[in-house]
């Protein structure tokens, strides 16, 4: 199956990227924006393997709202972007010993204009750094303008560039075909080895008291290999998707049901990681913290440093149970209790769904923190987006999330 990439940038700068072309294995999906400041919502409601900016501006937006959980890049416009604009502006009578440029850094700036042996004294130069509008970045030129007479400005930005193009003789820089391939080249080659590593394997150290004849029954259903260990524990070999499935999204665990109806005492610990070595090192961590939470319990741990604690629940499935005891819910989903009590109480009042928004203002906390909250009851099996709703807003709805808790 083809990665799919979303090429998130303004409208011509996407179909450029889209022009050339995927590389072998990965389909483009167009995300294009009107303003940069729309890139958080576009990240929101993609559903792609990974996220391609076609500049630096809305990357550093998105990754700095959090919004961002796929492997990410941005195409960089470098010396080459810079030297081809200024031949242009020479082609066209244009002065380009006193110009004014912002996004690129400093010293890339001065290293082109060096090797072209042109003169740097009368450049002005702004790098983005977070936090930076594109009113700011209008208002650098200006000030270029009017202070230090430059002739013409230079922009990454295509807002800045749109309001400045009337006012004084205005060049928009845009990434080159090299840039453009060579970042979607290395995007694709850096999401297919992540998808690879989470596909490998999980592996399970299962901690009982005495033998068990039934255990190879009971792993049918994570379609897993069982091996002895040589300290006597077990060890179980599967996959990632079979484990998700099995424990339905790690809810719950039948094998875990089966066990504590047989033994006293029964721990089990799965490790989920981008290695065979780091899967079972966490899941050597997993039984151990198992060990410390009751007499029968079992714990996935993943490499992102989340733990998810599963204990006997029956043989009834997750759909006929009633609400989990707060504690318990915590310890499976990650997040305190407090948070949890405070979002049973939103759910109540929003039973047919909540956005992001709904979930920031009920728990007076950042739209970050509150993604977070989101994604985590999502990982657990809590929470699944639904649709959108405009809300009477304008630009893109937000993702409206079914919240079972």
């Amino acid at each position: 199956m083809a990665l799919t990439v979303g090429v998130i940038g303004p409208e011509d700068l996407v179909e450029r990227v889209v022009a050339i072309g995927p590389p072998s294995g990965a389909t483009l999906v167009p995300l294009p924006y009107r303003h940069e400041t729309e890139a958080v919502e576009l990240v929101e409601q993609s559903h792609v393997d990974a996220l391609l900016f076609t500049g630096v501006v809305p990357y550093t937006i998105a990754t700095e709202a959090g919004v961002i959980d796929c492997p990410a890049m941005y195409v960089s416009y470098d010396g080459a972007t810079l030297l081809r604009a200024l031949v242009e502006l020479l082609r066209l009578g244009h002065n380009v010993t006193q110009f004014s440029i912002d996004t690129l850094r400093r010293s890339e700036v001065l290293e082109t204009l060096i090797e072209a042996k042109l003169p740097t004294d009368q450049i002005q130069v702004l790098p983005y750094r977070p936090g930076l509008t594109s009113d700011d970045i209008v208002a650098f030129h200006r000030n270029a303008r009017e202070k230090h007479d430059s002739k013409v400005a230079i922009s990454c930005l295509g807002s800045a560039f749109h309001l400045l193009e009337n006012e004084m003789p205005s060049v928009r820089l845009a990434p080159s075909r090299y840039s453009i391939r060579s970042t979607l080249q290395a995007l694709v080659l850096t999401t297919a080895s992540q998808h690879v590593g989470d596909a490998q394997v999980a592996l399970g150290i299962v901690d009982l008291p005495e033998p068990d004849d039934g255990l190879a029954a009971d792993l049918i259903t994570l379609g897993g290999s069982l091996a002895a260990l040589p300290d006597g524990r077990h060890l179980v070999v599967t996959t990632r998707g079979l484990l998700e499935q099995a424990t339905e999204q790690f809810s719950r665990m039948p094998l875990l049901d089966h066990l504590a109806a047989r033994h006293s005492t029964a721990y089990v610990g799965f490790g989920v990681g981008r290695t065979a070595a780091e899967a079972e090192a966490l899941a050597r961590r997993a039984v151990s913290r198992a060990t410390s939470i009751g007499s029968v319990a079992s714990v996935v741990s993943m490499s992102d440093d989340v733990e998810i604690v599963i204990e006997p629940c029956g043989d009834q499935p997750a759909t006929e149970r009633g609400p989990e005891s707060l504690p318990l819910l915590a310890r499976r989903v990650g997040l305190n209790t407090q948070t949890l009590s405070r979002m049973r109480e939103l759910v109540a009042t929003l039973p047919d769904g909540l956005t992001t928004q709904d979930v920031a203002d009920h728990l007076a906390v950042q739209l970050r923190t509150a993604r977070r909250v989101l994604k985590r009851l999502e990982r657990a099996g809590l929470a699944a987006p639904t649709g959108t709703h405009q809300q009477g807003r304008t630009g893109r709805p937000p993702t409206v999330y079914l919240i079972r808790l």
